[in-house]
């Protein structure tokens, strides 16, 4: 999501990246080239103009003219200017009730069920909280049990089916086990369009159940139909928020860019694919930073924390920095960069890299690659994984047949693996990892990596 608008704008502020001061024609042009990406990634007409007002009034000026770096600062306030446009920020839920009941909404196909399933293991796990789900769908067929199935693979409890029931007989019965939960999750059922008996329905819903948040799934796909899909739900239940699905398949993003500027309601949530950790929380100021190509540290690094086997990152580190590095610990290693998701997806977290991501994986570095490499390991012997150094041509032969590649994917990862094994014995040589991040920290101090990420957060 946002590919193709974080490419067009980042191509626009190369183009004023390198004088050393613009005029008033030279940030008009600017602003006219950011318009068109706008426009072309689907941000509502109106919501471009109101923010290429509000960047005009502050990039105009005497102080972005005189700047020796003015087009950094066009640049944070095109920052700045996204983030308020998408709302500044996202805390997430309070829960400052029990139960903390959760309505969603969300026309047929718009990924609802799945979203459900998805927030109550998220809501279980990040905030250890004890979640029901339910189902008040009776017209989609299995619409309830889909959610039951989903419930017994994440362990979040569903309310048990009774069949013939009607969405109120649902909600009256699991109203008197409400108070045994501290989150109700209610999914509700959808229409192919939105219909006045779809809405009276789930008025009705909200009415009996009082909910504390009320989201509604938007499919990324529909585009600008979002918004109106949106308004329309919000003119009836008042919206607490936006659940953005299927945003993988959607390089645009401008109904999520144009749903809090347009309606006044937030997005929330970005979801993608069909696996049920493909949720995450929408922090406008992370994704206008992902979209102008500064990256998103802070989330990578949050990712990293519920995704890495801590324990594991640290015995590979130890064996690493006493020189033990083996292509048993290399293959450990891929494995723990597997569950952060793809290596296309890790780099958009990562600062500066910007239009280089497509760039590096038509170069090879990609899922693909990790693959070849992860067979080439698991086809040497136990023997060979320890100790590298035996890997004359014979058996590189052997290995380049077994995981079927050419004798050159194997010599270019052996290379990999000395490359990485000297680059360890270096830095122990400068006092480990404590020596590279503090003379990391002396360079960021110089002025040498402005735009690092503060080095004092990083424990050791």
């Amino acid at each position: 999501m946002f590919e193709s608008l974080s490419k067009k704008l980042l191509k626009t502020f190369d183009a004023i990246r390198g004088k050393d001061k613009l005029s008033e024609g030279d940030v008009k042009d600017a602003l006219r080239e950011i318009k068109v990406a706008l426009l072309e990634a689907d941000v509502s007409l109106s919501v471009v103009k109101d923010l290429l007002k509000r960047i005009e009034e502050k990039a105009v000026g005497q102080k972005i003219i005189e700047d020796v770096s003015p087009a950094n600062q066009v640049v944070k306030i095109v920052n700045d200017e996204l983030v308020s446009m998408l709302g500044e920020k996202n805390d997430g839920f309070v829960f400052d009730k029990k139960p903390y009941v959760i309505l969603m909404a969300g026309l047929n196909g718009s990924g609802k069920t799945t979203t459900t399933a998805k927030l109550g293991k998220f809501i279980t796990e990040k905030y250890g909280k004890k979640v029901l789900m339910l189902s008040t769908d009776v017209y989609r067929p299995q619409a309830r049990e889909q959610l039951s199935i989903w419930g017994e693979r994440i362990g979040v409890d569903t309310l048990p089916i009774i069949q013939n029931e009607t969405p109120f007989d649902i909600i009256k019965r699991a109203k008197k086990v409400f108070d045994d939960y501290d989150v109700v999750l209610v999914d509700t059922a959808g229409r192919v369009s939105i219909d006045d008996e779809m809405m009276d329905e789930i008025s009705k819903i909200k009415k009996e159940i009082l909910p504390s948040e009320i989201l509604l799934c938007v499919d990324a796909l529909v585009g600008q139909d979002g918004i109106n899909i949106a308004r329309a739900f919000n003119d009836v239940l008042s919206l607490t928020g936006i659940v953005m699905t299927r945003v993988d398949g959607d390089a645009r993003g401008g109904s999520a860019l144009s749903m809090k500027a347009s309606i006044g309601v937030p997005v929330k949530f970005l979801g993608s694919g069909e696996k049920i950790d493909d949720l995450e929380l929408f922090f406008p100021d992370r994704i206008a930073s992902r979209i102008l190509g500064m990256g998103d540290i802070v989330s990578l690094v949050e990712k990293a924390q519920e995704k890495i086997d801590e324990a594991e990152a640290s015995r590979l580190a130890e064996r690493m920095m006493a020189g033990q590095f083996t292509f048993e610990d290399m293959l450990a290693q891929f494995k723990q960069v597997k569950k952060m998701g793809s290596i296309a997806g890790i780099m958009k977290f990562l600062p500066g890299i910007g239009g280089l991501a497509e760039k590096l994986q038509s170069m090879g570095m990609n899922d693909g690659m990790m693959k070849r490499q992860e067979a080439i390991i698991l086809s040497m012997t136990s023997k060979e994984r320890r100790n590298p150094d035996i890997i004359l041509m014979g058996r590189k032969k052997r290995i380049a047949k077994g995981a079927g590649v050419s004798v050159s994917d194997v010599e270019k990862l052996i290379r990999q693996y000395q490359k990485t094994k000297s680059m360890m014995d270096q830095m122990n040589s400068m006092g480990g990892i404590k020596g590279l991040m503090a003379m990391a920290k002396q360079m960021q101090d110089s002025g040498e990596f402005a735009n690092m990420p503060d080095l004092s957060q990083f424990k050791l």
